[in-house]
């Protein structure tokens, strides 16, 4: 992008100098932006956050802030701010003495320190907790003050390691809210590492989706759960259905045991092509419904109750299928009935086979 902030480019990592941890990516951040590392373990996210950070040397490549190469420079001279996942506070201090730590490297005045230590504990709702020692606070208090001291300095970019993974569920989307609107208000960049799809969906203006060493895909998260760019990304992001088959010279995907199905037009269909359709695209035909594109009969396997919505599965012409309609509706349906399910040809999308 023109207004790249922080560029990394064609950036290789390799401990033993055979295989690469990190296989020549290149990416394009804008200041202000809020961009997620996703992919699973081992997939690079991590290692390529540690160069930036200035804890990983890179065995190749360039990482450009704000047009210098950052990558020759030691970390504590990059002046980048770090969240990990365990906090690393100090116990021995209270929460205004960690938050203070990297003012006082920086050897700012007291009265400046005070005011941004304050400032910051505001910030991350914790103005009232300054005397208190970690071992006092809850594992979300400990992560705002690890928060808190990661931007007290008005670090150039804020890189986040997996930093929610330590908490129970309710207080990680607590957080992921939290973290978010610090972002809207700061305005600074940021980089979040995850395996959590849920939480790069939810919080990231772009996601960068890993695989073995590469980059498959960035876009805005939306874009990325509608439209993946290849099978992986289809297959790691939110629930899904491939279909085996190829497209037709009517430009209809003969699905293999289940027919042909409309697509939308102007669908990608160069190549080798599986089609994907999300479960909770399928519904169920029935009075009221809504017309569908492409209509099948389901014999229906089993079926899984989740209170808000329900998990039928089920086999079309002895192809798997299953969807997720809503409670209401899925509430009637049993295991052994056979039932009407379909879908519009704008909600499956054509990927790379």
């Amino acid at each position: 992008m023109s207004d790249s902030y922080l560029s990394l480019r064609k950036l290789v990592k390799s401990y033993d100098g055979r295989v690469n941890a990190v296989d020549g990516i290149s990416l394009d951040i804008a200041r202000g932006e809020f961009v997620t590392f996703l992919g699973p373990s081992g997939s690079g996210k991590t290692t390529t956050l540690m160069m930036v950070a200035g804890f990983e040397k890179p065995t190749s490549g360039h990482i450009l802030l704000n047009g210098k190469d950052i990558a020759p420079v030691p970390p504590f001279d990059r002046n980048i701010g770090m969240v990990f996942q365990n906090y690393a506070l100090f116990p021995h201090m209270t929460a205004e003495e960690n938050i203070a730590f990297p003012l006082r490297m920086r050897k700012l005045s007291k009265e400046e320190t005070g005011r941004r230590v304050r400032d910051a504990l505001a910030l991350v709702n914790l103005s009232s907790f300054g005397h208190k020692y970690p071992r006092e606070m809850s594992g979300g208090q400990q992560q705002r003050v690890a928060l808190a001291r990661a931007i007290v300095f008005d670090p150039d970019v804020l890189l986040l390691d997996e930093p929610l993974g330590a908490l129970d569920k309710n207080l990680r989307e607590q957080m992921q809210m939290e973290i978010k609107r610090i972002h809207r208000e700061v305005g600074i960049t940021m980089i979040y590492v995850t395996h959590d799809q849920s939480e790069a969906m939810t919080m990231s203006d772009r996601v960068a989706v890993f695989n073995n060493g590469l980059i498959e895909q960035v876009a805005p998260p939306l874009e990325i759960y509608a439209r993946p760019a290849s099978r992986f990304v289809g297959a790691f992001i939110g629930d899904n259905i491939f279909f085996e088959g190829s497209v037709s010279a009517a430009g209809r995907f003969e699905a293999q045991g289940l027919g042909p199905i409309d697509i939308p037009a102007g669908a990608d269909t160069s190549g080798n092509r599986v089609l994907l359709v999300r479960p909770e695209a399928i519904q169920l035909i029935g009075d009221g419904a809504r017309p569908a594109d492409n209509t099948f009969s389901l014999a229906v396997r089993g079926v899984v109750h989740y209170g808000d919505s329900v998990l039928i599965l089920g086999e079309a012409n002895g192809v798997p299928i299953r969807l997720r309609p809503s409670s209401i509706l899925g509430s009637q349906v049993k295991e052994g009935d056979t039932c009407r399910i379909g879908w519009n040809r704008n909600d499956v999308h054509l990927v790379p086979a």
